[in-house]
């Protein structure tokens, strides 16, 4: 029986699909489910020092993305708590996993194809080979 899943969201409109899959799974009485988003760090970031004061960001993105992390907690038939971190996503979702002890991490796939997925790459992907656990790609429908 599942006890903790890693719900991995990037704002996009896979995330109800990925939701609603997660509802159908049968996990434990005390699961303990964690809804986490990675906020990807830019390049420009990275390069800053650190004694130097960093740029207004917007944080308009920040808010918009807990308010829809929120409402997905709110859909949940089971427990729940959020996650937002910064960072390479794959990388990010990997190390919730293993902090977590997760039993399984569930992902949607933005079925990138072609050119896109090999210049983007492909987190649920990277996710699948590296994660110490089952991982379960919710796919967009088909239109």
């Amino acid at each position: 029986m599942l006890k903790n899943v890693l719900v991995a969201l990037d704002g996009s409109e896979i995330g109800e699909r990925v939701i609603q899959s997660l509802n159908d799974l049968v996990l434990a009485s005390d699961a303990k489910v964690i809804l986490c988003h990675v906020f990807p760090t830019t390049e420009s970031e990275r390069e800053l020092p650190a004694d130097r004061p960093q740029p207004e960001s917007s944080k308009f993105p920040d808010f918009y993305i807990e308010k829809q992390l929120l409402a997905y907690k709110e859909q949940l038939l089971f427990d729940s708590e959020l996650e937002l971190v910064t960072g390479d996503p794959a990388v990010e979702i990997i190390r919730l996993a293993n902090i977590y002890k997760a039993d399984l991490v569930v992902i949607g796939s933005r079925g990138l194809t072609g050119m896109k997925r090999i210049v983007l790459g492909s987190v649920s992907t990277q996710v699948m080979e590296e994660a110490h656990c089952s991982v379960l790609v919710v796919k967009p429908e088909k239109s």
